[in-house]
């Protein structure tokens, strides 16, 4: 087998390897009443840990055999393989729109990564790495608190994703920015990136994983493997010397990736808001009357649902009680109510009193 073809083969895996730990991650985040964040006690849970562990060991190893734009583009099939892989392993499938805002990410995605050249890249100096760091942490809270304030879960949960994948984005640059300056012979001399790089891993697992309870999986998978790479991507444009291929022409179709990658997302969230809405909760059922139709309280004005007969009857009392029955002040007549009824009825009528003026 070829190297490339080697690169390419490691690079599906590992796509596969990261989209069976997203449906993990979203039936741990469905069934579990504990930890929204850090579920540590299920053992689903530290299984999907391990295949995102396997699926970034893969992605690494397809970048040893292949080029950066072959594989980039390959690890964005992450969201269509999620689908298939939800409706054969957990009976989930997938509507039309959910199928179209995939694809469209995917598409998007992989036109923007394969527009992207590396080959001009610059190692950050250590006080761009603090700065960027810094403000990446401080994106994170923002986005963090944004998710908070949120009322709608979907919308909570699309936040939380696009957090997780900020901290995922920028991990990728550190984890560059170590690889290219980590030699043999001071194999510690990286340690404040390492540790910079470990937090932002296990931020973006963390968010990623509360991210996924109350949205399904389609969304906030998606809004994960768009925004880490299109974040990587922007530090390395604005900071790092990186350019797009093919020079404007190649900027303008990036904008363009962008525009549909975008728009999958979109259609992604309304795919989910747009969801069939969670029954109701039961309430007693009202009896029925020999018509068929129900009588029973009628809870949204507090009054009774009544067939033609009873509205018969209730004329029939109305016209009985129009006599004057005993007088209190303001004019008011109180008349007791006919026959046997299981609810109490007071019907208070505004009427002149013979006498008075």
């Amino acid at each position: 087998m070829s190297p490339l073809m080697l690169s390419v083969l490691l690079a599906l895996v590992s796509a596969v390897a990261y989209a069976s730990a997203a449906i993990v991650q979203e039936r741990v985040a469905a069934s579990a009443a504990g930890p929204r964040y850090a579920p540590l006690r299920s053992p689903a849970w530290w299984g999907s840990v391990m295949l995102n562990g396997v699926g970034a060991a893969l992605h690494v190893a397809a970048l040893a055999y292949g080029p950066l734009s072959l594989v980039q583009p390959l690890g964005a099939l992450t969201i269509v393989f999620a689908l298939p892989l939800s409706a054969l392993l957990v009976g989930r499938r997938a509507g039309r729109r959910a199928w179209r805002g995939a694809l469209m990410a995917t598409a998007g995605l992989a036109g923007l990564l394969s527009l992207t050249s590396g080959a001009e890249a610059q190692a950050p100096a250590d006080d761009e790495r603090w700065l960027l760091a810094a403000a990446t942490f401080g994106a994170v809270a923002v986005l963090f608190t944004v998710a908070r304030l949120v009322g709608r879960s979907v919308l909570r949960s699309i936040v939380l994703a696009a957090a997780a994948g900020v901290s995922f984005g920028i991990a990728s640059v550190f984890t560059k920015a170590v690889a290219e300056e980590w030699t043999p012979g001071d194999p510690l001399a990286e340690w404040p990136a390492l540790l910079v790089l470990s937090a932002l891993a296990v931020t973006g697992l963390l968010l990623s994983q509360a991210s996924y309870r109350g949205a399904g999986l389609a969304a906030p998978l998606a809004t994960v493997t768009v925004v880490n790479p299109v974040v990587a991507a922007a530090v390395g444009l604005t900071l790092f010397g990186e350019s797009f291929r093919y020079g404007t022409a190649g900027a303008v179709a990036a904008l363009i990736c962008g525009a549909v990658a975008t728009g999958g997302l979109v259609q992604l969230m309304l795919d989910r808001m747009s969801g069939p809405a969670e029954a109701p909760s039961e309430s007693p059922a009202a009896p029925v009357s020999a018509s068929g139709a129900a009588r029973g309280p009628d809870l949204a004005r507090g009054t009774e649902v009544r067939t033609p007969a009873d509205v018969r009857q209730q004329v029939a009392r109305e016209s009985e009680a129009d006599a004057p029955g005993p007088e209190i002040g303001q004019r008011v007549d109180v008349g007791a109510v006919p026959g046997t009824r299981p609810h109490l009825e007071v019907e208070m009528r505004s009427r002149a009193v013979a006498g008075r003026s």
